[in-house]
């Protein structure tokens, strides 16, 4: 099988990915979704001057002194008229600065007196939020392809917008093979184990964007195998274990049964070496990832991730940072080497530090790691303190 490096195993999976079609949605079920339109301002924001305290608006130029008290602002509630020389308008935080007032004075630092406000000196545009100063009206406020968080839908609603356009939902059919893989809360037998890849899979993908299904673990009997295949009603299938090219393995030909052509073989990657992608007769894609716990998350974040930004519109290259070695490395292999790692912020500055056991069966050592410490393929020793590259994972 020809192998792969990871960039180019992405660029093919991608370039067999088309955007769904784009939804219409309401502002509070677009959580999550890829945005798939611009979002502008309509008006300023804020559409007015508005006071940042609760205080008196005042002319800066009568200060300091005694005003006389001509009218209040409440927030939804302005004052229409206009103040003159010698007048001060009681005023609450989010109200309205009233025509002629440039400035206003905090309470704790005014006393009044009935009619009368005494105030210290306050500069011009003091304790003012400005017309627009958040944004301005045509202003774009949200690209296309960004996913909407809480703090982006905020600002969607801030636009005045109750709709948004977003990229299509992929559908994900998750199937996992295997007789040793049994599913909680059975009891396993004595050459059994608890499936811990399928859950965190579809968790991932999930978060990720998708609509996910799961089958039941699959036997190794390859009509069973193509049987659940055919059942699945997804626009990407991704299997879980039997990828490679063993006795017992029999993903790739029941796929190859279903009429798939090969995008990617195999890629040079540890670990994962034997993740595959390809497009079954039907149309449908299916991606096939190692059993190995920890091979099968790696592979996700490098593969299927982008796939599904891809699917909705959004960007689909992992965003890498830079850190510095924690611990010297040794001379990587002929594969790239994505490794399990720490992130650690000392001395103001981040460094990064590889877990020492990078077995990919160790689900507790993925668990505890915030990184993928990326080792391109042929690198040298690496002393602490070099800079390499890192790609976080997303962590509550």
């Amino acid at each position: 099988m020809k192998l792969l490096s990871v960039d180019d195993a992405r660029a093919r999976m991608l370039a067999a990915v088309a955007p769904l079609p784009v939804e219409t949605v309401r502002l509070a079920e677009s959580l999550g979704r890829v945005l798939a339109e611009e979002v502008s301002a309509v008006r300023d924001q804020p559409p007015f001057a508005a006071s940042a305290m609760d205080g008196w608006a005042v002319r800066a130029t009568d200060c300091p002194g005694s005003l006389r008290v001509v009218g209040e602002s409440a927030a939804g509630h302005g004052y229409e008229g206009a103040v003159g020389a010698g007048e001060a308008v009681r005023i609450f935080t989010g109200a309205a600065v009233p025509q002629g007032c440039d400035a206003v004075v905090i309470q704790e630092d005014a006393s009044r007196e009935d009619d009368t406000v005494k105030v210290p000196a306050v500069r011009a545009g003091g304790n003012v939020r400005p017309a627009g100063g958040d944004f301005k009206g045509g202003e774009t406020l949200l690209q296309a392809g960004v996913r909407i968080d809480p703090w982006r839908l905020s600002l969607a609603a801030s636009a005045g917008r109750a709709e948004l356009k977003v990229g299509g939902r992929p559908r994900v059919a998750l199937l996992s093979t295997g007789e040793e893989i049994i599913e909680a809360p059975a009891k396993p037998g004595r050459f059994q184990i608890y499936d811990s890849g399928a859950p965190a899979l579809a968790a991932m993908a999930a978060g990720w964007g998708a609509e996910v299904t799961r089958a039941r673990p699959i036997r190794d009997q390859l009509e069973a195998v193509i049987g659940a295949m055919k059942a699945a009603e997804a626009d990407l299938i991704v299997t879980l274990g039997g990828a490679s090219v063993g006795d017992h393995d029999l993903v790739r030909a029941a796929a190859e049964a279903l009429g798939m052509s090969y995008r990617v073989e195999s890629v040079a990657v540890r670990p994962g070496k034997p993740t595959f992608f390809g497009v079954l007769g039907d149309g449908r894609r299916l991606l096939g990832l190692p059993g190995n716990p920890a091979s099968a998350f790696v592979c996700a974040e490098m593969f299927l991730h982008p796939i599904l930004n891809a699917y909705q519109g959004a960007a689909s290259a992992p965003a890498m940072v830079l850190a510095r070695l924690d611990s010297d490395l040794p001379a990587n292999g002929n594969r790239e080497h994505w490794m399990r790692a720490k992130l650690v912020l000392a001395e103001g500055e981040v460094r990064i530090r590889p877990y020492r056991d990078q077995d990919s069966s160790l689900v507790s050592v993925f668990a505890a790691s915030d990184a993928l410490l990326r080792r391109p393929a042929g690198a040298p020793a690496a002393a602490a303190g070099a800079l390499v590259e890192a790609l976080p994972l997303a962590r509550a």
